[in-house]
């Protein structure tokens, strides 16, 4: 049975580009034989976390998130940084995910799970700080973390139609995607 990598951007912005560099990555992933299943977020449209929204009852668009999350190995995020961090949106569906209901075990959607982050920014350190802090976030709910992380700078120069110009940065993206598959493949089976 093939590894399920579910890739996403913590963006909801139309011509993200870090939507577009998830693409890159996933493309990787499935070269190494990964099952890959791109997501937008903004398809997920979530309230902010708030526990008397929680108690209220899970919104349907937060179980939809959680159940897809389950259902796969790992994640290839890329992550647009804000201020030196993650963006909300990232943040907000990390934290609705995380959120137990029923009978599950609590962090039913990340524990176990593996991950590769990367991300683009149109600023010199190409969001390198906000992967600081999304590889703390996420070891923090028990996911791995594959040492391997790429952030490209000057992105709105260096994607075009989807691809990066460099073709070794184009090469290292995809690489980071068969990485993620390549070590989950041995960690789920």
């Amino acid at each position: 049975m093939p590894t399920k990598i579910l890739a996403f951007a913590g963006s909801t912005r139309k011509n993200s580009h870090n939507k577009q560099l998830v693409k890159i990555a996933a493309d990787g992933a499935k070269k190494s034989g990964a099952e890959v299943t791109v997501i937008d977020l903004a398809d997920y449209p979530l309230p902010l976390f708030d526990e008397d929204l929680e108690a209220a009852g899970f919104p349907e668009e937060a179980t939809k998130l959680k159940e897809l999350m389950k259902s796969h190995d790992g994640f290839i995020i890329s992550s647009p940084e804000y201020n030196s961090s993650i963006s909300a949106v990232l943040k907000n569906a990390i934290d609705w995910a995380s959120r137990k209901t029923g009978d599950e075990a609590p962090l039913a959607a990340f524990t176990g799970k593996t991950a590769a982050i990367i991300s683009a920014s149109p600023g010199g350190l190409g969001g390198l700080r906000g992967l600081v802090h999304l590889r703390s976030i996420l070891g923090n709910i028990n996911v791995t973390v594959i040492p391997e992380s790429r952030s490209i700078s000057s992105a709105h120069q260096e994607l075009v139609d989807g691809k990066l110009k460099d073709e070794r940065q184009q090469a290292a993206i995809e690489q980071i995607g068969a990485r993620l598959a390549e070590v989950t493949a041995k960690l789920v089976n």
